[in-house]
Formats: C-alpha cells, structure tokens, sequence
C-alpha cells in the first residue's frame, strides 16, 4: 500500500490520523461496502493495509503542520528566487523525463482514484506539452528580455511574486498539481493542498514528479510542500507568507475567494468553469468536428475545458446530429482500468435531469441519450454513469433562454444550436460571432471551416476567450507553445486570460542601466 506523509521543508511529516484511499473499481463494485471499509480505516478500527480495495493512505495534516509549510515555503522563497533563469528552466526539462519515467505508474494511480486510463493517458501527455522545450524557451522569453538603447541596457524581466499556494480541482487533481506547480519555473516556492477526496495523485504528483526535479536541480528545501486536509483558504488568506492563490472550481466559489484575495492582499489566480463554444460551418470538415466534439462526454462531461455548446449551419444541421448520435452510442460506461472506457460516474446527475428538463420544456429535441446507466452500460433507475445525451435546440437568438446553452453542464450533455434557416452567410457569421462574444464563460472556442476567408472573419471578430482551435483534430487537447489554461469572464475572473502558469505568478519589472557591459 502506498503510504505519503506530508512533505514540508524537504522532509517527511507523519500524522496520528490518515486519509485512505480506496480503488474507483472497489466502490463501483459494492459502493457502500468500499465506505464501510474507508470509515474503518480512517477511524483506527481495523488493518487494512493488505486488503487490495486500499490504493493507499496519506497523512491528515491539522492546521500547524499546515501552517509549517506556508513557513518552510517562505524561508526557501529567496534563494530560489536567486537562483538563475537557465537552472529553473533546466528543472522544467527534469519534470518532463520524470513524466516520461513515471508514466505507466503515474496512469495507474491516477485509475486507481477513477480516472479513466485513456484520460489519464491523454493527462501525462498534456503535461509533456506544458513542460515541452518550446513552451519552456518561449516561457523562458516572456520572463525575461533584453535591449540595447542609446548606451542603456533594458532589461524587462518578470519577477516571482513569492510564496503560491495550490489548490487542485477535485475532478483532475493529478495533472492540475503539476500545473499549479508550474509557478516554480518562475522563482516561486509552492505549498500544494491535496484534496482529502483524491490525495493519492496529487501527492504522488509532487513527491514522484516534482520534488525529484526540484532536487536535480539544487533547489533548497521547502521550495516545494504539499499536506492532505480540508480546505485551507482561511489560513492562507490570514499568512503573511502567501502571495497567490491558485484555485480551481466552480465560478461562483471562485469569483467569492477572488475578492476574499483582494481584501486579503493576495492575488487570486483562477481556473474556473467552462461553458466551451464550437461552431461548425457548413463546408466543414465534419468528421473532423465530429471527432472534437465528442471530447463532451470525456470524463463524463465533468471537465472544464471541452466542448459545451455547438452552433452548426443550418445547410449541415441534420447530418452533424446524424454523426454525433452515431459517435455518442458508441461511448459507454465501464471501470477505469478498462482500456477505452471514457465516462465516469456523474456527481451532479439531479442537476444534468433538471437541465434536460428545461431544454426539452423550451423546444429542444432529445437527439439521444437521457438516461442513467450501471458499469456494464444497462439502462437504470439508479446507475452512477449517465448516458451520453445530444440535444438539438432550434434558433440561435432564443437559444440562451436555455439552461444547457447559457450555463456550464457538468456532466455529459452537448446542446447543438441550429440558427434559423434562409439567411445569408455573411449576416449568419456575423451573427454567430455576436453568439459566441456573448458567452459569459471565456475558456476554449473552436471553429470548423474549409474557406480562409470565413476562417480570418471569425477570428477577426471573436474576442471571447484564451484559446481558440481552428479545424483542430482535437478542441482540449494541448500543444507546445499553447496556453494550457486561462480565459476570460466567468472562467478566469477579472483577471482572467490564456496563462503560462510561470508568468501569471510574477509581476513585471524593468530595469534601465546605463553602461553596457
């Protein structure tokens, strides 16, 4: 069984009490069997280190040891933050071969806590992109420049802003931590908090991955700590260590924790939901499309930055809902070390009915799905996993006024609008554009089209968001270069955009010196 204490100032910290994690195939088998055994253990009744339903356990840090790393993560703080640009890019290469060691392992506790095996897969791999030579080099770039003028050397370089502390999603802690942690490229020193539902990845996260390259490196002790506990926004916001914030979640916590930060002091950066907007032309490349679009039901829907609302010309309406009722019936649910199972057991599944609810009383069409399903894919009353489900809503103009086009769904539900018919392409676009700027979420867009044209006026137009795919295989899937995260509106706050983790935890600074050298 793996057993992770805390990690603080370099060095392990064991605790009286333990979180246990149990196998997602374990609780799908006999869920309330699986808690029985978790309350169990977690209450000091009982081994359980042999039993193999038990992934692992990690240590329950109380509020000092919380505090103890905000502390050891201050002290390391200016010797980091001296430590030379090309060293912390080099530890940044070290996190990509750790990735590339630890692959196989690193996927199966990320199963082991219910994360399909092909999304875990696509995670690590995501994250080599992040850690990429290239986004490092341009990384590397954005954080520090030089010019010559009139006998002064410029420098603008950006400076780390301190101590950041990292707050994972609970629906992709395991890859959203070696994000966060990203923040060290730039000098920082970082306290991770792993949630007490999903700690095992996390922890393994920063002890196997990024600790280790942090040490190949030189890095001094406490430049990376990372406790298991509850949420410990209060006494961040109370420290005089911390600086940033990094959240992940819903938009209405996240909004409230962003003035929390302000009048606090710190600087909430913030990874919120999203409510992804794909439009698909009418001389679009649908098999293309169609592909991307169905990156709704990874996961079940239960991340944020896959397609959440399509807007389709009419002239190819019918045949794209054809497609994607065809491609919907082929994802099924099924245990997450099964190779190509994608859905997931739906947390909000009274929330995804409430929604279907609304768009069908609205006029919508149900083009399939709609209904719960157990592990080996049969209808029921009471299955954890919902049914990929399409719906078809007539009228861009009155589309809003449903609940599945306006909101973010978390859960695998994709709306496919279908403007009103008989109008010209030039006003539709301009039209589709308004749509898409009018999206009060600002994450991901993308847009499927054949003529440069229409492409340029597209891109001219719409100014909603921080990343926009055009006639891409993928819409979530990341790339060298490309910001992996970051937006607009409800999806980054006030402060929001497309972000290089290693830039949005500095500030800017430059310098003028007379007198090269």
């Amino acid at each position: 069984m793996r057993h992770y204490p805390s990690l603080i100032g370099g060095k392990d910290v064991e605790a009286d009490r333990h979180v246990y994690g149990i196998t997602a195939r374990a609780l799908l088998t006999d869920t309330f069997d699986g808690l029985a055994l978790k309350r169990r253990l977690e209450s000091g009744q009982g081994a359980g280190q042999d039993d193999p339903r038990v992934a692992g356990r990690c240590a329950l840090a109380d509020r000092e040891t919380s505090r103890q790393a905000l502390a050891a993560a201050a002290a390391a703080v200016p010797e980091w933050r001296a430590t030379p640009l090309r060293t912390r890019l080099r530890f940044g290469d070290a996190i990509r071969r750790r990735l590339v060691e630890t692959r196989d392992e690193f996927v199966e506790v990320m199963v082991a806590e219910g994360r399909p095996r092909t999304a875990a897969s696509g995670e690590v791999d995501g994250l080599l992109d992040i850690f990429s030579e290239q986004t490092l080099a341009w990384c590397g770039e954005l954080l520090h420049r030089e010019f010559s003028h009139g006998g002064k050397r410029i420098v603008l370089r950006r400076r780390p802003d301190g101590v950041v502390c990292v707050a994972p999603p609970q629906n992709a802690p395991h890859s959203n931590a070696i994000y966060g942690a990203a923040s060290l490229l730039a000098g920082n020193a970082v306290v991770v908090r792993a949630p007490r539902s999903l700690p095992l990845g996390v922890m393994y996260a920063i002890r196997e991955i990024v600790a280790p390259a942090l040490d190949e490196v030189g890095a001094p002790p406490g430049t990376v700590n990372v406790v298991c506990g509850p949420p410990m926004f209060d006494d961040w916001l109370a420290s005089p260590h911390v600086d940033d914030v990094i959240y992940f979640g819903g938009s209405a916590k996240g909004l409230a924790l962003q003035n929390d930060c302000v009048a606090a002091g710190k600087k909430p950066i913030l990874e919120l939901a999203g409510n992804d907007c794909a439009v698909v032309w009418r001389d679009a490349d649908l098999d293309l499309a169609v592909g991307a679009l169905t990156e709704a039901f990874n996961a079940s829907g239960q991340i944020c930055n896959i397609p959440n609302q399509v807007v389709v010309h009419p002239a190819v309406a019918d045949e794209l809902l054809e497609r994607l009722r065809v491609a919907a019936g082929r994802i099924r649910p099924g245990f997450p070390d099964v190779e190509g199972v994608e859905l997931t057991p739906v947390l909000a599944a009274e929330a995804y009915f409430a929604t279907l609810h609304d768009a069908l009383e609205r006029g919508a069409r149900l083009v399939c799905g709609g209904r719960r399903l157990e592990v080996d894919g049969s209808p029921s009353e009471t299955g954890y996993f919902v049914e990929p489900t399409v719906l078809r809503v007539d009228g861009l103009v009155r589309s809003r006024e449903v609940a599945a086009v306006r909101e973010e769904t978390f859960f695998p539900l994709l709306p496919v609008v279908v403007p009103e018919p008989g109008r010209d392409d030039d006003a539709l676009l301009a039209d589709v554009v308004d749509f898409v700027n009018g999206n009060a979420y600002g994450l991901r867009n993308s847009f499927w089209s054949t003529d440069d044209a229409v492409v340029d006026r597209f891109l001219a137009g719409v100014v909603n968001g921080g990343v926009i795919k055009v006639n891409d295989e993928s819409h979530c899937g990341f790339y060298p270069y490309l910001p992996s995260h970051g937006g607009t509106g409800l999806t980054g706050g006030v402060f929001g955009e497309a972000s290089y983790m290693a830039v949005r935890t500095t500030h800017l600074q430059a310098v003028s010196r007379r007198g090269m050298r």
